[in-house]
């Protein structure tokens, strides 16, 4: 990775960020909150990927319907997350499958 794609990334998520601080309150709030629970839990590619900057689509597009964001995703904001990444490797995953061959090189 170059020095450009560096500063390329950044300026995007700086971008990003812009765009999640124009939001109002109540979309804000649940934006963050899935942020921290997909960091945690999400996709590998979640930083460069297009999870977030689709959610941020979505979000934009219901306040300019003007709908509030739990009739966009309703009150489980998790299973929501949960349903978006169900078939995307996760950290959790990965790291399990280090585990394991990790474990399986110690018994041979």
């Amino acid at each position: 990775m170059s020095i450009q794609d560096i500063i390329e990334g950044k300026k995007q998520w700086r971008a990003h960020v812009a765009r999640v601080k124009a939001l109002p309150p109540d979309y804000r709030i649940v934006y963050k909150e899935m942020q921290k629970y997909l960091f945690k839990v999400g996709p590998n590619d979640l930083p460069d990927g297009p999870l977030l900057p689709g959610i941020l689509d979505f979000f934009e597009e219901g306040v300019a319907e003007g709908k509030g964001v739990l009739e966009l995703i309703g009150t489980d904001v998790a299973a929501f997350c949960d349903d978006l990444v169900k078939d995307s490797p996760a950290r959790a995953d990965v790291h399990r499958a280090s585990i394991g061959a990790e474990s399986g090189a110690d018994e041979r």
